[in-house]
């Protein structure tokens, strides 16, 4: 006779293992997910995300079970937004037993732009990241975008009887913060602290009123980190954050880079017996 009854099958993950040697992080990473993110004007934009869920694994466990990675994820649902990344987070740590969990997203994000004199409008993308981690209940949350921009040498223009040289640059910008910053204000800081911003749409009256607007307003990359740090340092929200400026030269066969990094101190508490 033969029987019907179900086999159980081997739980190898859950063997233990003698080497004593914890891992920081297991799990799965480049997997990609459709979601929603929540943009300043309260409406939602789809797009595709590039995922890691990660956990922390004793040394007495074998392995983790990859698969409930990526359950956790489909029972979030698709719509993202930094108040509702800890729930993820939680649930990591409760289905795998883990003491910290990690989740990092990074996307594109499209804002519609309009050229400067013929106002034509066009998509322009950005690359956003969420990298948070959960560990003995305190989250910790960085919102990172990263924006390219135009920039202009202002010793080539110093020195030049005609002309500056001038190139495609890319910001890194990251932060962590008191209260959330929307994707939209950071990518706008960065632009605003560059030669000029780029377009996908530019008629001959807008080319030239953003090559004149570079003219106008040279920068190095140092002079590009720095504008960004003095907006930071002075933002209310900003508690920590970190800038590179990387300028793809023109005119050289190397990048020009610069980094800044620095916590903001909290503002001083007002004297209510003054």
């Amino acid at each position: 006779m033969t029987s019907d009854a179900p086999t159980a099958l081997k739980d190898t993950q859950n063997e233990s293992d003698d080497r004593n040697i914890p891992i920081d992080r297991v799990g799965v990473k480049n997997l990609r997910y459709p979601i929603q993110v929540r943009d300043k004007h309260h409406t939602v934009q789809s797009t595709i995300a590039t995922v890691q869920l990660t956990v922390d694994l004793p040394h007495h466990f074998k392995g983790t079970h990859m698969s409930r990675f990526v359950q956790v994820l489909n029972s979030h649902g698709p719509v993202l937004h930094v108040r509702n990344i800890r729930e993820i987070l939680e649930k990591l740590s409760e289905t795998l037993h883990a003491a910290t969990s990690h989740v990092d997203f990074e996307f594109p994000f499209f804002l519609e732009k309009e050229a400067p004199v013929t106002k034509s409008r066009g998509l322009i993308d950005y690359t956003a990241r969420f990298n948070a981690t959960l560990q003995n209940g305190k989250m910790d949350f960085v919102l990172t975008v990263i924006v390219p921009v135009a920039t202009l040498c202002p010793c080539s223009k110093a020195i030049s009887a005609r002309g500056a040289h001038n190139q495609r640059g890319e910001v890194t910008l990251a932060v962590r913060f008191r209260e959330p910053v929307w994707i939209e204000d950071l990518i706008r800081i960065v632009e605003d602290s560059a030669s000029c911003e780029l377009y996908s749409v530019l008629k001959r009256p807008d080319e030239k009123a953003v090559t004149e607007r570079a003219y106008d307003n040279p920068v190095f990359v140092e002079d590009l980190v720095r504008n960004v740090a003095g907006k930071m340092a002075s933002h209310p929200d900003i508690t920590w954050y970190c800038v590179e400026a990387e300028n793809f030269e023109s005119i050289h066969n190397h990048n020009a880079y610069a980094r800044v990094e620095a916590h903001v101190a909290a503002e001083p508490a007002h004297d209510t017996h003054a």
